[in-house]
């Protein structure tokens, strides 16, 4: 979760760190620091809070320039976030400096041992352990990296780490574990970081890291070897997307500017999956018919937006390929001892492809024999090289902590896999996939339509800043996006919120309705008219007893009228696409209430971007 940055070259050093952690900050907030070699000595600065802080600090008392240096954002695990705690954390003799994300599993037992040997350690970190067996490991002989590799030999858990030591001041050594690392490629110049965005500016190629590696970063060369110290083989790619991507475009906010993106990523997420036969083309897939042929049970494994990605896809799955589905939170999956084997097709969802809770499933899933099939949105991450296929979302650089044009993508590609499925399967003849392609097809269009007729949307959220309680309703696919709808008031406004089966209201829940409590609910299309009355007369049931009924349904709908104290339109799709349209309106309307309400929409307390700890 923690935002890394690492330089070697002759640049300032500090620069360039900096400026990568601002790229990273939606990693992590809670502290940052930087270490700087120059003329033989380390020196490092770190602030709790947000980046600004450290910013303020380095302009009131400037490093020596170097150029040789690393940054972090934190996102705190072992101890508080204040200024003792934020990284580099140093060793007794202030030579080596260490930053990390992850956790060290077993950083008691190390930090009794050093602490009986006489190590003062100043923090309530695990990290700080590292610097300290770096110390002993180098008083053996040795350079840094052979120091890392004996550390790392005797590490348990998650980590990423990133050292500088003042007996060799071009050299940045990393090393991974089970969390993000990736290099840039310069010339006369490499770089070191968590995500690709924090260089980006520089290069944009860049070297794959694999499980249980370490790197030596030099400004002429790059070597990586594991942790035994044996040369290992790496994968070089180059990044598709450039720096504005990353940056917020006239925006307020970068989450602004990915609501507004979402159109084009659901086009890019489409482009070059149709041949010229009319069939589906997943070649990412790298799985054979014959083995999806084979598959007899899906499983889904996903977290927080990813998951309510995956309980769309279990209707779109079980209706057009005809397959049994299961939705499983990744983080519960591999503790409940899940049936598995070679006939069973798990599907993991990620945006960022580090997820430590859906890499632990994944790797469950392989140790049963399973097939694993990833949907990522990072090239290079760690999820794509753990499955045996992967389809990338293109969705681009999502920087807000908040998913909105990721979740969208998500929604793409699980049709995509359940069309294809329907394909190989025969559930399906090819022209009704073609013509369901057609139709997805017409969705960026849709989506555009939505966001053209959001001021309303926006209105009414700032009239209901001072609320304290939302629920949200939906039937079929409507419910996990009323699950969404709820998840963004929490993340962003710090609102209790909660969504609900409609379905389900009667059985309990409907005993939170009180008068003038807002309640969001998601009417299916009139063409699922069952469905549709149902729903119908669930909002009945909460007006009557009060409820302020905020109702989003198909344009032309005019039953719903009489019900709505306020109607919110979206343009008419088939049932199990209405997802791509009915979920827009509530990431805006999120994102207005938590702004009314003062709130960072970029950053929210509490969070980061890419959840890499158990």
């Amino acid at each position: 979760m923690c935002g890394i940055v690492g330089y070697v070259g002759a640049k300032p050093a500090l620069d360039v760190v900096v400026e990568g952690l601002a790229r990273l900050e939606y990693r992590g907030y809670d502290s940052a620091g930087v270490a700087v070699l120059a003329d033989g000595r380390l020196t490092t600065a770190k602030r709790a809070g947000k980046l600004v802080n450290l910013r303020n600090a380095l302009e009131e008392e400037p490093p020596p320039a170097g150029t040789t240096g690393m940054g972090h954002t934190r996102w705190a695990t072992h101890g508080p976030p204040n200024d003792r705690n934020a990284h580099p954390h140093t060793d007794c003799t202030g030579t080596v400096a260490v930053i990390h994300n992850g956790i060290i599993e077993n950083f008691a037992r190390l930090r009794a041992e050093l602490e009986e040997a006489g190590h003062k350690l100043r923090s309530d970190t695990d990290t700080e352990a590292v610097a300290h067996l770096l110390e002993d490991e180098l008083k053996r002989g040795g350079g840094l990296p052979d120091a890392m590799r004996r550390v790392c030999r005797r590490l348990e858990g998650a980590f990423t780490l990133v050292a500088v030591h003042t007996g060799d001041t071009d050299l940045v050594v990393g090393a991974r574990r089970n969390s993000p690392l990736v290099v840039g490629l310069g010339k006369g110049e490499n770089f070191l970081a968590s995500d690709v965005a924090a260089f980006i500016a520089h290069t944009r190629d860049a070297i794959e890291l694999g499980q249980d590696q370490v790197v030596e970063l030099r400004p002429d060369r790059v070597v990586v070897t594991d942790f035994a110290g044996r040369p290992a083989e790496v994968k070089e790619y180059h990044v598709d997307w450039d720096v504005s991507a990353a940056e917020k475009g006239g925006y307020d906010y970068f989450m602004l500017k990915e609501i507004a993106e979402q159109p084009r990523a659901v086009a890019d997420t489409l482009l070059g999956r149709i041949g010229t036969d009319g069939r589906l083309i997943l070649d990412e897939m790298r799985m054979p018919d014959q083995e999806l042929r084979e598959v007899d049970k899906v499983i889904i494994v996903a977290c927080g937006t990813a998951n309510h990605a995956g309980l769309i896809a279990k209707y779109a799955i079980e209706h057009w390929a005809g397959l049994p589905c299961e939705v499983e939170l990744a983080h519960e999956f591999r503790y409940r001892d899940p049936i598995l084997n070679r006939s069973t097709l798990v599907i993991a969802i990620s945006q960022s492809g580090e997820t430590m809770d859906t890499l632990m499933a994944v790797r469950h899933a392989r140790e049963q024999h399973a097939k694993v099939l990833g949907i990522c949105n990072v090239n290079g991450s760690t999820l794509p090289r753990e499955c045996d296929g992967v389809l990338y979302t293109h969705a681009g650089p999502e920087i807000a902590v908040a998913s909105t044009k990721a979740f969208l993508t998500q929604l793409v590609a699980v049709y995509l896999i359940a069309l294809y499925l329907a394909q190989v399967r025969g559930t399906k003849w090819g022209d009704e996939v073609f013509a369901m392609i057609q139709l997805l097809a017409q969705m960026p269009e849709k989506v555009d339509k939505v966001l053209e007729t959001m001021e309303p949307v926006r209105e009414l959220a700032r009239s209901l800043a001072g609320e304290r309680c939302v629920l949200f309703l939906g039937r079929h696919v409507g419910f996990p996006v009323a699950l969404e709808g709820a998840l963004k008031l929490k993340e962003l406004a710090y609102m209790h919120a909660e969504g609900f089966a409609a379905g389900e209201l009667k059985h309990g829940p409907i005993a939170l309705i009180e008068e003038g409590l807002p309640v969001v609910v998601v009417v299916p299309p009139r063409a699922r008219d069952v469905l549709h009355d149902k729903i119908v007369s669930n909002i009945q049931e909460i007006r009557a007893r009060g409820a302020r009924t905020i109702v989003i349904a198909e344009e032309g709908d005019t039953s719903v009228e009489p019900y709505a104290d306020t109607l919110i339109a979206v343009p008419a799709v088939p049932t199990l696409l209405q997802p791509l349209v009915t979920t827009v309106p509530l990431q805006v309307f999120a994102c207005e209430l938590a702004t009314a309400k003062g709130h960072d929409v970029d950053q929210p307390r509490n969070l980061a971007k890419s959840v890499t700890v158990e």
